[in-house]
Formats: structure tokens, sequence, C-alpha cells
């Protein structure tokens, strides 16, 4: 690969600090989508669970992004390759919030909803291509570190428009708030010009018959499938709490601006602190048993959150509880992702990880929209506690899942 003053591809550390912040510009709209919004529409005086149900829809371009991610390894060329993907996908990204700038939240969920389904297709066709540049340009040995600082940037920027969204509030409209990412989302796309991307042969039938059989031939193997079970399971336990979170202290007494300041800075510091940790014991210890521990280590403070709800704790001690939750979630995500990544045939990169990434958002999906009708019905304490046992139970496919790259255990 050329290097030059500009080629953040170039070294490991380049790569590090270029997908970090790639990664800030796919974090922040979901900072303001999964930790801001709940609570507007919370404050609007929208039920719990119809506003889990509203964000588990628009999680679904995330869960189904495998639809349409060969097109990304399908079409690479001279004058096409990931590049293209990511500043098309931003340019969309952007131009969809415009609407929530000009008119605000308050048309109604449905119209809401329409609005940020678009902008979910278009953000889930962006990590498709950034999670395929990442594996092409990256050795196995690095993945653990590489996933972390991803995770880190992705953290960032999640705690700039989530956080910041609420502060925000105090001073200026939602429209407003709307209209500032759109603006940061399209000046990110010149990011895209601090990388010589590697060029690859145009589309032809030849590299379709071949990709093809590197589809069949990983899809037709049992561990795949079993990969793709575990990431659909494995972080329900978390995956509900990051998205009630909101609601869930805000029911508990605390007030808007004590949930802005655990945003501002535990709610992302500590699962950088806990990615970061965990992605370089990974890439020593190995990248399975890291996620094994780590999901462990997940499900008990999730059952611990759990447990002190349920004894009426006041918002001070929920919020402490939740730190170790935040580190849990760092450690698995940043092993997890990895993990995926090794199990990707780098033939497929946009394909089979899109296909594991999926998987993830699907358990998002799905652990959302149950967890907020449980909540809604038994309480926050028996849905929290549920999905936690539902994530130990994943853990039995681990051993199961595909097996690749040189840090594997």
């Amino acid at each position: 690969m050329a290097s030059g003053a500009l080629d953040l591809l170039a070294t490991p550390r380049r790569r590090r600090w270029l997908f970090a912040a790639l990664y800030f510009f796919e974090g922040a709209p979901i900072g303001f989508l999964w930790w801001a919004l709940p609570v507007v529409l919370r404050d609007a005086g929208h039920p719990v669970d119809r506003t889990s149900a509203l964000l588990a829809v628009v999680a679904l371009p995330w869960a189904f992004k495998f639809v349409w991610a060969p097109l990304v390894d399908l079409l690479r060329g001279p004058r096409w390759t990931e590049r293209g993907w990511i500043v098309c996908a931003q340019a969309v990204m952007a131009g969809s919030l415009l609407p929530i700038a000009v008119s605000g939240t308050g048309g109604g969920l449905a119209w809401l909803g329409t609005v940020l389904v678009v902008h979910a297709f278009a953000a889930a066709t962006q990590d498709v291509a950034i999670d395929a540049l990442a594996i092409r340009s990256s050795d196995p040995a690095e993945r653990g570190r590489l996933n972390a600082w991803m995770n880190a940037g992705m953290l960032c920027g999640r705690a700039a428009f989530g956080s910041g969204a609420l502060f925000a509030r105090e001073h200026l409209s939602d429209q407003a708030v709307a209209l500032v990412l759109a603006s940061t989302l399209a000046l990110g796309s010149l990011l895209a010009l601090a990388y010589r991307p590697e060029s690859s042969p145009g589309p032809s039938r030849a590299r379709a018959r071949r990709l093809a059989r590197h589809l069949a031939m990983a899809f037709g193997r049992r561990a795949t499938w079993f990969t793709l079970a575990f990431a659909a399971a494995g972080g329900a336990g978390f995956e509900a709490v990051g998205v009630l979170v909101g609601p869930f202290v805000l029911d508990a007494g605390a007030s808007q601006r004590a949930l802005a300041v655990f945003y501002a800075f535990p709610a992302w510091a500590a699962p950088v602190a806990g990615g970061l940790a965990a992605g370089r014991f990974a890439d020593r210890l190995g990248h399975r048993r890291t996620v094994a521990l780590a999901s462990l280590g997940l499900a008990l403070a999730v059952l611990a959150l759990s447990r002190a709800a349920a004894l009426g704790a006041g918002p001070a001690s929920l919020f402490a509880l939740l730190v170790p939750v935040y580190l849990g979630i760092g450690a698995f995500t940043a092993s997890s992702y990895a993990l995926f990544m090794d199990c990707t045939d780098p033939e497929l990169g946009s394909t089979q990880f899109s296909a594991y990434m999926g998987a993830t958002n699907l358990c998002e999906s799905w652990s959302v929209a149950a967890g907020g009708r449980i909540a809604a019905r038994q309480g926050y304490p028996t849905a929290f506690a549920g999905l936690a046992l539902a994530s130990l139970v994943a853990l039995a496919l681990l051993p199961r899942t595909e097996r690749g790259g040189p840090a594997r255990p």
C-alpha cells in the first residue's frame, strides 16, 4: 500500500486514529437517537413501550444490512472503493436529518420513524464500508486494540451528541440540535481524503462467481451459523440497558440534567476504558476467551443493577451501579467485534462481517423491544434480569463459533 503524509492506513497507529475518527462520525447520530431521543420522547409524554418499539424499528436496517452489503464487495474497483460508499452514506445521513431540523420531533412517532429509518439505512451502509475497510487494511493481531479504538471513537461521538443534545436543550431547540448534527456529518466526509484506498479490478462475472464461491463456503460451515446465533443473543443483557437507561433513571427520580452529566462522562469514559483494556488483553490472551470473561462480568453487573432497582435504590446508587455495566459493555464490544473479524473471510469483508454485525443489531432490536414491553408491564428490574440471563445462556454457543486468525485461543 502506498504511504504518504495523509495515508492514515499506512501504520497500525495511524489506522487506530483513522478508524476512531470514522467511528466518531458514525457514533454521533447514534448518540442523538439512542441517548437523547428516548429522553425527548419520554419528556413529551410518550410511553416507554412505544418509544422502545420505535427504536427497535430504527435498528432494523443495521440488523439487515448484510442484504445489500455484497454490493460493497462486488462493486469495488479502481474508481469506486469503500471511500465512495462512506462519503455518499454520510451525505444521505446528513440530509435525512434536515426534516427534523425544520419541523422538530413533534410530528408524531410514525413521521419521525420514517425519517429515522432512512437515516438508519444510510448509517448502516456507512458502517458496512468502514468495517470492510478495517478488515482489509488490518492485521489480525492488532484487531483487539483496533476495535477498542473504533469503539472509543463511536462512544465519544455518542457522548458529544447524546449528552450534548440534552445539555443543549436547555438553550436550543430540537431543530437546532438536528441541524448541528447534520452539519457535523457533512464535514466528517472530509476524512475520506486522509487515506489512500486500495483499488481492485472492477466488477466482472468472474469476480461475482468467486465471491459466490466464498459465500457458499462461508455460510456452508456450521460454525458460521453458531457465530451468527451468538451475535444475535450474546449482547441482550446490555442492549436494553443502553437504550432504556434514560427513561429508567428518570422514572427512578433522576433529573434530566443529572442524566446529561452521566452521559457526558461516565457513559462514554467507562466503556472506552473497558474497551481499551480488553482490546490489549484480548490480543494477548485470545479474543474468544476475553469475550467469555467480558460476558460473564457484564451479566453480573446488570443483575446487580436489577437487584438494586428492585430494592428501590435512588438515582445516585443506580448511576454508580451503571458504571461497571458500561465498563463491561466496552470490554465485550471490543473483544467480540475482534472475534467476528477473525471469523470473516477477507474476500467477504463487507458481506460476512456485516452479517455478524447485523446479528448484533438484530439482538439490539429484539432485546430493546422485549425490554420495553417487560418494563412497561413488570418493571425495569425484571426486564434487565431476564435479558442478562439470556446473555448467559448464549455463552453456550461461544465454543462453537468460527475459529480464525492468529489471535485465536
